[in-house]
């Protein structure tokens, strides 16, 4: 048997990895700052720990809310225009949003309006890049390399997503503009990156009008079990499981270790990420892949469970690092057995119903963890997310034994062949 080529033996996979690596820096290092903003500035204001928690939870309601809205409308446009065209777009977008918040850190003038303003455009950018992104890479490599590339993919994201916070607080820490300009510029690298990949196969949608085409990417999720099952069981486990929505809290308020310290919180779990990432990079899942997906959502809630309860940084850090590895084990089986499910013509249209669900995990998990917090405790909240996302492990098994029953990532059928398009 052939060896499988490695993904970076292909050019403009080089170039796709590259710019998620840059794009992820940028974003992260980004999102570590506003939540830092918007927790402090509620806490100078005069506000409680809950209510500044709750202000917290808003912010992911900001972001939720504009994928919610366009996820038919954004899917529909990643199946029927240039891929590349819709990330280079985005790409710009969210410089334009990084450049206003170093703008206004420049001018003294942040506040709790404009944080959110951002965060809802950033929600805009992320709504159309990321089922576009998800959707360009499977076309980037051949069918036997896509379980790799999905792997370091991964080791991009997960090492944009470690240096990406911890040096958003290293760089807010000697200046409030410092790291939004660094983004921005950020941004930019990422739109030249995108720019170098060549154009690429797209396969031609059966003509129906666009609503029903819309219509067709959520009639394909409902209908493939495997698909519904590995999407909806992240959304549940993770939006009950969202320790990273508090970290300000713990960091500002249980921990006591800053900015800097905050910084260093966010990034514990891309440490483990990254790391069980490159392993998998190296030796991918190749058998009983469902089971393994399922114990890995286990392990994350635990891990959350034993975040929540810590009081000790080494700890809480190690934790953190536990639940990022367990859920990367988690992304890896998920985003391989959907990519390998899912035809070329659909994939923009799914890509964007996972975005949703995804979106719907983090996002709305920090509204959910906003709100419990400031009912309950952020550490009540926490603990009682983590033993959630064990629960829902134990009803998805039931619920969907399609996943339980998954050897492997070979595809049911081949998918019909391409028509080439310039």
């Amino acid at each position: 048997m052939a060896a499988v080529p490695h993904p970076f033996t292909f050019r403009d996979y080089r170039f796709y990895w590259a710019a998620r690596l840059s794009s992820t820096i940028a974003q992260t290092s980004m999102v570590v700052v506003i939540g830092w903003e918007v927790y402090d500035i509620a806490r100078r204001s005069g506000m409680g720990v809950n209510d500044a928690a709750f202000r917290l939870g808003l912010i992911g309601i900001c972001q939720f809310l504009p994928l919610a809205l366009l996820t038919l409308v954004v899917g529909w446009v990643a199946d029927r225009v240039d891929r590349r065209f819709i990330v280079r777009s985005t790409a710009l977008l969210e410089a334009a949003c990084a450049a206003a918040l170093a703008a206004l850190a420049y001018h003294q003038s942040t506040s709790l309006p404009a944080l959110f303003a951002v965060a809802a455009l950033l929600g805009v950018a992320r709504a159309f890049a990321n089922p576009a992104f998800g959707a360009l890479a499977p076309n980037l490599v051949p069918r036997e390399v896509l379980p790799t590339a999905i792997a370091v993919s991964s080791v991009s994201w997960q090492t944009g997503a470690i240096v990406g916070p911890a040096l958003g607080g290293y760089l807010y820490a000697v200046g409030a503009t410092i790291p939004f300009a660094f983004a921005t510029i950020l941004f930019l690298i990422v739109f030249a990156m995108l720019m170098l990949i060549r154009p690429v196969p797209r396969t031609a949608i059966a003509a129906a009008p666009p609503i029903q085409q819309m219509i067709d990417g959520a009639r394909f999720v409902r209908r493939n079990r495997i698909v519904l099952g590995a999407i909806s069981l992240d959304l549940f486990a993770v939006l009950l499981g969202g320790a990273t929505a508090m970290l300000p809290v713990y960091a500002r308020d249980i921990l006591h270790v800053g900015a800097t310290g905050l910084g260093n919180l966010r990034a514990a779990p891309a440490v483990g990420s990254a790391l069980t990432a490159i392993l998998l990079g190296w030796s991918p899942l190749r058998t009983h892949v469902g089971v393994k997906m399922l114990c890995a959502v286990a392990v994350f809630g635990l891990a959350t469970v034993g975040f929540g309860l810590s009081r000790w940084v080494p700890l809480s850090m190690l934790c953190l690092a536990v639940l990022g590895s367990a859920d990367m084990i988690s992304v890896f089986v998920r985003q391989s057995l959907i990519q390998i499910n899912t035809p070329n013509a659909m994939r923009g249209r799914v890509g964007a119903i996972s975005s949703l669900f995804i979106s719907g995990s983090n996002e709305l998990g920090e509204a959910e963890s906003g709100l419990l917090a400031a009912l309950i405790g952020a550490v009540p909240a926490v603990v009682l997310g983590g033993l959630g996302a064990i629960g829902v492990t134990i009803a998805w098994s039931l619920l969907f034994p399609e996943l339980r029953r998954a050897r492997n990532f070979d595809p049911p059928t081949l998918e019909p062949q391409e028509e080439q398009r310039p």
